[in-house]
């Protein structure tokens, strides 16, 4: 089975070629520290799973490079091996394309195991991410949907309206829309309470 690593840490990428090279039927073909790399790599043959990180120096995210790598017809399968599992970067990645999410404090034998499930292209999620979207789908009513995650992480990144209005291609209007629903979802009224209550339940980093 081939394996592409992707992050942008040269220390990580060398501690997973170890790991995952223990495994028989595991090869790492290559590791990249870019998205957009991995995004070319990804389209050669030998590859069957990529291990993605969602944070890069560049400008291409994890998830964007994700959507990009699945869009392709016979596209290998991609596994997020992240340190963040707020609800924004765990939908934006399961959105994406990603077969699964795994963090990085899992242990050998469950990362070989989530390598082989997505594989077989079955989900592959860590525990906290799986209990996380349980979570959403029993509360419905007051989770924040993929565009208001978005919409307040750039707040909590320090955005105004009119920046995020020109980075997500919204009128300024929905914006403040996107901000009214949110305020009553969290049981908030201002733009700094509604990052603490967000931020407290891991809905998005800070």
């Amino acid at each position: 089975m081939g394996l592409l690593l992707a992050d942008d840490h040269p220390v990580v990428r060398a501690g997973l070629r170890a790991v995952l090279e223990t495994e028989p039927d595991f090869e790492v073909v290559a590791d990249v520290p870019t998205a957009e790399e991995a995004v070319e790599r990804a389209a050669r043959p030998d590859v069957d799973v990529v291990l993605m990180d969602l944070q890069f120096g560049g400008r291409m995210l994890g998830s964007q490079a994700t959507a990009a790598i699945t869009a392709r017809d016979g596209a290998p399968r991609v596994l997020v091996l992240t340190t963040y599992d707020t609800d924004a970067d765990i939908l934006a990645a399961i959105e994406a394309g990603a077969t699964g999410y795994l963090l990085k404090d899992a242990p050998p034998e469950e990362l070989a195991a989530a390598v082989r499930t997505a594989a077989a292209g079955k989900s592959a999620l860590a525990p906290t991410i799986a209990l996380r979207l349980m979570d959403r789908m029993r509360t419905p009513a007051t989770a924040l949907s993929r565009r208001e995650t978005e919409v307040l992480q750039l707040v909590a990144d320090g955005l105004s309206n009119a920046r995020i209005s020109k980075q997500l291609f919204l009128s300024q209007a929905t914006v403040k829309s996107h901000l009214v629903h949110i305020y009553a979802k969290l049981g908030v009224d201002s733009r700094t309470s509604a990052v603490a209550a967000a931020t407290a339940r891991g809905l998005i980093r800070r």
